[in-house]
């Protein structure tokens, strides 16, 4: 059974930064595509970055040039560094990942999903 756990979440100033972490487990996803969504009160899940099987990213406009996909295969983890936070990336930040090489921005290319963990910045 796959299982995803984020870790890494929590309360920072504007401007700080924080990691997250996603550790996958029942399946090796290293020639996979995994991603990054958050969620924020009332409103849709939307998509923050993704990092496909040969290594290539991509992201969200309102995260571009602040936050940093990365994964470590061995650990079979994926990371989200996210620095100079802004109060609009309040929200609940989610792993998932997907049986295809490219994942893309859309949530339903994407077959698990962790639990989610809560990132809130104050202004």
């Amino acid at each position: 059974q796959v299982q995803l756990v984020e870790s890494g979440g929590g309360l920072v100033q504007a401007g700080g930064s924080l990691r997250l972490s996603c550790t996958a487990s029942g399946r090796t996803f290293s020639r996979y595509a995994m991603g990054w969504f958050r969620q924020a009160p009332g409103k849709e899940r939307e998509f923050v970055a993704v990092i496909r099987s040969g290594g290539s990213t991509a992201y969200a406009d309102s995260v571009k040039g602040r936050f940093t996909i990365s994964r470590d295969g061995a650990k079979n983890t994926v990371y989200l560094q996210m620095n100079s936070l802004k109060p609009e990336d309040t929200a609940v930040y989610y792993c998932a990942a997907t049986n295809t090489w490219y994942g893309g921005s859309a949530h339903y290319n994407y077959d698990y999903w962790g639990q989610g963990t809560q990132v809130t910045v104050s202004s």
